[in-house]
């Protein structure tokens, strides 16, 4: 398969199953966020809500678009770390995926809500340090940038999500207040006996938001990672789309050329004007090398990693140029550089269909199992008191919302983090700080804490280990 040796075939068939795995794993630890609170307030029964969840799961994968897996897929420079000797791809990818699924088994099997988005990102980043070690290492082993902004983005989600529910929350006490509605919101569930119906539909609502966001955020990371595999190891097969006709990008390529040519370079630092030169010979050696080309089957098969390689290249160095304050660029620059880039990433950021079939049966049918752990911990665990209705849509409307802004801008974000910040501050808008049960909170800001860097190590030295090994 892919011109491997049988070994090799072998291997990389494993690899895919793993990122299956961890993707089913992701599907059963974080499907509590959807379902704890329809089940806690008998608004579903416990099994009609997760096989509901597991559908909404898979359908949301295949909406959710690829922006946030070609932002797994950026974070680590697969450009760099990629040679001609499949055990090391092979070994960078054993690495970051035995890190993460371990990660996710352990925090499940104590049932604590970790997030699979800090799994799965620490894992990559111990990678990426890692091969940073190696003597032989002469470019970037991970894209800061882009680490950056994702860090960002799991840091104020949660926070977003504790704050915007104990709004959202005084905002509902207060317009219901003295009302029949009000009245219904805020009582705690009757045992065995759903809530009025007008509150069960918003229920089921918000929880069909919560998992078909996920699906379109934790879907996309799986994604990610299967083209991370994929690319590290027959990048021959998949460092281009093959259902793209390069030839499209002749006119791009002539506009971000003459733009560049345009550009005065002399205020630069000399480190920026080796970057400017750089995206001068990339962008030549594309126009040269796709001219006229009706299919991706044109170009050699030893040329398109290099093809890949030069356009990501050429992305990060004009990247770098545009936000230099050095260099004197106009807006109408800026715009036509990325628009074009836009257009000349559809070659590299691409995912086939059958990889997003493959993540979303995973992420659904594990939706489907083990859910009752982390259910319990988010549903009892977490306050001092029952879910209320109030609590459990307030909670999962801020979840959804965070959620589906995060996939529309391109960021991963931990639905586990924005809705068990979200149950929190629920509580706290009912009874203040003191309704939060604090041996709960305090375990699950301590896998907050610990996942990155623990996963970042664990990570790292497998790769060292297998790469020495293999």
């Amino acid at each position: 398969m892919f011109d491997l040796e049988f070994s090799y075939t072998i291997l990389l068939i494993i690899c895919l199953l793993a990122a299956c795995g961890f993707e089913f794993v992701n599907g059963f630890h974080d499907t509590a966020n959807a379902v704890a609170t329809v089940i806690y307030t008998n608004s579903l029964k416990p099994w009609v809500a997760v096989v509901w969840s597991g559908i909404c799961n898979a359908v949301g994968v295949f909406l959710g678009g690829i922006t946030v897996a070609m932002g797994i897929v950026n974070l680590l420079p697969v450009e760099s770390l990629v040679d001609q000797n499949i055990a090391h791809s092979l070994a960078m990818v054993m690495a970051l995926l035995l890190s993460a699924i371990f990660w996710n088994l352990l925090t499940w099997y104590f049932g604590i809500p970790c997030s699979s988005s800090h799994t799965l990102i620490g894992s990559i980043l111990g990678v990426g340090l890692a091969y940073s070690l190696l003597p032989d290492a002469n470019e970037a082993a991970v894209n800061w940038g882009k680490a950056q902004e994702i860090g960002a983005s799991l840091l104020i989600s949660p926070l977003f999500g504790f704050s915007l529910t104990i709004i959202l929350m005084f905002l509902l006490r207060n317009l219901t207040k003295n009302t029949e509605a009000g009245d219904g919101l805020f009582k705690e569930p009757k045992k065995n006996q759903p809530p009025p119906w007008w509150i069960r539909i918003i229920l089921i609502l918000t929880c069909t938001a919560v998992s078909g966001f996920h699906g379109s955020n934790d879907g996309q990371k799986g994604v990610g990672l299967v083209m991370l595999i994929l690319i590290g190891i027959v990048p021959t097969y998949f460092a281009l789309n093959p259902t793209f006709e390069p030839a499209r990008l002749s006119d791009p390529l002539k506009k971000i050329e003459i733009t560049i040519n345009a550009l005065d370079a002399s205020p630069l630092a000399q480190s920026e004007k080796i970057k400017l030169d750089s995206a001068k010979l990339m962008t030549t050696r594309l126009i040269t090398r796709l001219g006229g080309l009706k299919s991706v089957s044109n170009i050699p098969s030893g040329e398109r990693f290099v093809v890949r390689k030069d356009i990501m290249l050429l992305n990060n160095n004009i990247s770098t140029l545009t936000e230099s304050t050095d260099l004197a660029m106009s807006e109408a620059d800026k715009k036509t550089f990325s628009d074009n880039l836009k257009a000349v990433r559809k070659l590299t950021d691409y995912s086939p269909r059958w990889v997003i079939v493959m993540i979303a049966l995973s992420l659904g049918l594990g939706t489907m199992i083990g859910w009752k752990r982390i259910v319990k911990t988010i549903g009892e665990k977490i306050g001092k008191e029952h879910l209320t209705y109030a609590q459990g849509a307030s909670a999962e409307l801020v979840a959804s919302t965070t959620i589906g802004l995060s996939t529309a801008f391109g960021l991963p974000v931990s639905t586990t983090h924005v809705l068990s910040s979200g149950i929190a501050g629920s509580m706290v808008a009912s009874k203040g700080i003191k309704n939060l049960q604090p041996d709960t909170v305090r375990n699950i800001l301590i896998a907050w804490l610990l996942t990155l860097p623990v996963v970042m190590v664990m990570a790292g030295t497998l790769f060292l280990i297998f790469r020495a090994t293999f």
